[in-house]
């Protein structure tokens, strides 16, 4: 399928459950260590936490009616005592999942460029996210966003690498 072929929206009150479903099916392919059957507090507040919350949004990319794609970011939570966003407007991006079929083929820089913009229509200064190095290819396209890396956590599962991009300097 076409770049053109794929329809990136986001998210609304309608859209809940499919988005829900999808981001759980590709979080335990992708994460099978974790507990499918939990699902995370953001999830559980889709709604309140990207629909009609002030500081949250939600993308889904959609082909044929299908998604294809997702991707969301919700205020920081400051749950990371290394990291000090106190007094900066931060987002923590979550979530962002491409199909097999739709990777490397541009879906996922397009829906990063959505999100972008519509942070710094919100004010955002600041997009946190964290990745690990056994996802293939994240922090380097991460990097390619415009992110750097502040910290690498030590544990040797995780290796939690903790990214961040400030939006006044992509102006």
């Amino acid at each position: 399928m076409s770049q053109a072929e794929v329809d990136i929206q986001r998210a609304g009150l309608a859209d809940i459950d499919e988005a829900i479903g999808f981001v759980m099916a590709a979080r335990a392919e992708i994460f099978p260590m974790l507990d499918s059957s939990v699902l995370p507090a953001d999830l559980q507040r889709f709604a309140e936490t990207y629909v009609q919350g002030e500081m949250g949004a939600f993308w889904l990319a959609r082909c044929a009616g299908e998604i294809v794609a997702a991707v969301g970011y919700l205020p920081y939570d400051h749950r990371f005592a290394q990291l000090d966003y106190r007094g900066v407007r931060t987002v923590e991006i979550v979530r962002l999942f491409v199909v097999p079929a739709f990777r490397r083929s541009g879906l996922a820089v397009r829906l990063c460029s959505e999100l972008r913009e519509h942070a710094l229509g919100q004010g955002v200064e600041v997009l946190y996210l964290h990745t690990h190095p056994f996802l293939p290819g994240a922090i380097r396209f991460w990097e390619r966003q415009g992110f750097t890396v502040t910290d690498v956590e030590s544990d040797p599962v995780w290796q939690t690498t903790h990214m961040q991009c400030r939006l006044r300097d992509m102006r």
